[in-house]
């Protein structure tokens, strides 16, 4: 089975384990189905050109505004609908929106490649210019630079291990720390300069900017609360498709898995024919809700 792909800044992009999911989550006409992380749209309008009846939700309010200003507000015969908000309130969410129970649940936890590459938020390494933010909903978090320059070596220390497992996090920390005390951090570079000789190395800046955003976020609770929603929110023999793209992410949703006692019927490990690196790594878990 084959289904289509997405076509963003005129260069055409297939979402990560698209068919896997589409044919996991069992996707039929008239079917109810949540995308709880619903970015660009890839999986999502794929589940509505089916005929499944799809509520997306985005906690990018510039992602969800240009999704209604391109028509995809509605697509085919008003099988979509998008929604700002966040995936730890999905079982919130679907009640406000009359989308309960529904047949099938996607948390694709990565982040979209229009999300990477947009002017503005600090969350590429390589945007040395940018103000390092971060933060995908800017009310009432914190940003990545007030973050840095408010933490002290322990506090610094304590996000890289916790959130990335960089080994070389103490003496990153330490060395980020120095260069605060003689300026503020306040752009992407300002951030690589303060990490030292560790600054030239691409794996070890992607891991603390993955640190960093996942602090900013909240995303290891979020993750938790939403994947307890969504499962919430399932009819029985309903399915839940999560997508991690990390370590941590997936022990997460292992953990939840072996609490609650749910097994997946479903489990697709790394694609190596990806061209993204984070795509690469990516895990993809499938329940099936039975009581």
């Amino acid at each position: 089975m084959k289904f289509g792909q997405e076509n963003h800044g005129g260069t055409m992009h297939t979402p990560v384990y698209l068919n896997e999911v589409l044919e996991g989550l069992q996707v039929h006409s008239g079917g109810m189905y949540i995308d709880g992380t619903y970015g660009e749209g890839g999986h999502g309008r794929e589940i509505s050109r089916l005929g499944g009846k799809l509520l997306g939700i985005d906690l990018d309010e510039e992602q969800v505004a240009r999704t209604r200003e391109s028509g995809g507000w509605k697509v085919e015969d008003g099988n979509l609908k998008v929604v700002q908000g966040n995936y730890a309130d999905i079982e919130q969410i679907a009640k406000e929106n009359d989308f309960f129970p529904v047949d099938g649940v996607l948390l694709d936890l990565g982040l979209s490649m229009d999300q990477l590459n947009r002017a503005g938020k600090g969350l590429s390494f390589k945007k040395l210019d940018e103000p390092l933010d971060m933060r995908i909903q800017k009310t009432g978090n914190q940003s990545a630079a007030d973050l840095v320059n408010a933490s002290n070596t322990d506090e610094l220390y304590e996000i890289f291990t916790r959130n990335s497992e960089e080994i070389d996090s103490w003496e990153i920390a330490l060395s980020v720390n120095r260069a605060t005390r003689v300026k503020p951090i306040k752009t992407v570079g300002d951030l690589i300069e303060a990490m030292g000789t560790f600054g030239a190395s691409e794996s070890i800046k992607r891991r603390i900017f993955q640190a960093l955003r996942i602090e900013v976020n909240h995303e290891f609770e979020n993750i938790e609360k939403g994947i307890e929603g969504g499962y919430a929110v399932l009819k029985v023999n309903g399915r839940m498709a999560v997508i991690t793209f990390h370590s941590l992410e997936d022990r997460l949703v292992k953990q939840w898995a072996r609490k609650n006692m749910v097994k997946e019927v479903v489990k697709h490990l790394s694609r190596g024919d990806r061209t993204a690196k984070f795509e690469s790594s990516a895990v993809l878990r499938i329940f099936e809700k039975k009581i």
